[in-house]
């Protein structure tokens, strides 16, 4: 078992304040549409912390709990204009973000909150304090840009971040992997034509946004091949998730060689969840975990970040968080999952013909422009 002082875990209450109001409130449901919660909520998240706790694994990591992101580190990369605007919301009562990015009074102070947890996070790991670290980041960040939120995202925790580092002289070369189901548009769009910094994304295919996420976009200019997008048809499984990560993902990471790894962490493509169509189990989440673990010990000195990101399954995504904190701890504290087995078990679990031959040309077309 690792020692205490090898994983850290970053948490803050303030993070479980925030509001994103009810559907309905800041934009028109029609007639027939009673307003409900909105999905992201901070159940998920707080039930996730109770969980490490209930477990005791939480004693086996070292619990930081940071200060907010600063100004100055939330302006490399959000436009003034944009977080002026986040602030007039936030004291007019709330608003929303930009596209589907709702948020009542407080949420600003919450999700600075956030972005300080990522950038503690990095910077722990960055610095050689902490092998490895989790953030349990609310509100996600993952779909904000510069100039707007998006998609229940105020702020861009893992671009701020990263940033931030790089600009502190703390990383260099930054690959950040999202397996969140929904396309990972703000890491892409913060870093498109920067060839330090590698951006990976496995999603499924036309959710959120719908405007972004597909094979053809690679990056541009200095940045071109630093872009890297999975996009993989609803119904994907325990197979298919299994075969682009050996086949391409974990290659094209490699081949990269960064100095860190960054893991946008959603549970989302779980088989429990209400807002994505694939059919993970929590063992393949800790899979995945140990794959980008152990490509970190070989290429980065371990150096590896998780952050949390999208999952709204209230009763799914503390068991799946648990068993991929687990696994960057390398501890034994298990959490049985009563669910695991049968979800494994479902139809179409395994790797179909549909999916092998997309993957499997996406590895072509890669390896054909010489990048792995």
């Amino acid at each position: 078992m690792m020692t205490r002082a090898t994983t850290g875990f970053f948490w803050h209450e303030r993070c479980f304040w925030h509001d994103p109001g009810a559907i309905g409130v800041f934009s028109a449901p029609g007639e027939f549409l009673q307003p409900q919660p909105a999905s992201e909520s901070p159940e998920s998240k707080r039930r996730l912390k109770n969980l490490l706790e209930v477990s005791c694994l939480i004693d086996q990591l070292t619990v930081h709990k940071p200060p907010p992101a600063r100004r100055e580190d939330l302006e490399r990369f959000h436009t003034p204009r944009y977080l002026e605007a986040l602030a007039a919301g936030d004291r007019a009562g709330g608003g929303d973000g930009g596209d589907c990015a709702p948020y009542m009074p407080g949420s600003l102070a919450a999700a600075c909150q956030s972005a300080g947890l990522a950038i503690a996070a990095v910077e722990a790991v960055a610095s050689g304090e902490q092998r490895r670290a989790y953030a349990l980041c609310r509100p996600p960040g993952h779909h904000a840009e510069a100039d707007r939120g998006r998609g229940f995202c105020l702020l861009g925790n893992i671009p701020v971040a990263v940033m931030r580092a790089r600009a502190l002289g703390q990383a260099g070369r930054v690959a950040i992997l999202d397996w969140d189901v929904h396309h990972g548009n703000g890491q892409q769009a913060a870093f498109y034509a920067d060839p330090e910094v590698f951006t990976v994304s496995i999603h499924q295919a036309g959710n959120y946004p719908l405007d972004t996420g597909t094979f053809e976009e690679q990056g541009e200019g200095a940045g071109m091949g630093a872009c890297l997008n999975l996009p993989l048809p609803p119904g994907c499984g325990l197979g298919a998730y299994d075969h682009a990560m050996t086949e391409l993902v974990l290659p094209a990471l490699e081949a990269f060689d960064p100095e860190l790894i960054v893991v946008a962490c959603g549970y989302d493509a779980c088989a429990k969840d209400p807002l994505g169509k694939m059919l993970l189990n929590s063992a393949a989440f800790a899979r995945m975990t140990a794959q980008v673990r152990d490509l970190a010990e070989r290429v980065c000195d371990g150096r590896l970040v998780m952050v949390h990101e999208g999952g709204y399954s209230e009763g799914y995504v503390p068991l799946c968080g648990h068993a991929v904190i687990q696994t960057l701890a390398d501890s034994d504290i298990c959490v049985p999952d009563p669910q695991n087995d049968e979800i494994a078990a479902w139809a179409y679990q395994a790797l179909q013909p549909h999916q092998c031959e997309l993957i499997d040309g996406w590895r072509s077309a890669w390896a054909a422009a010489g990048r792995l």
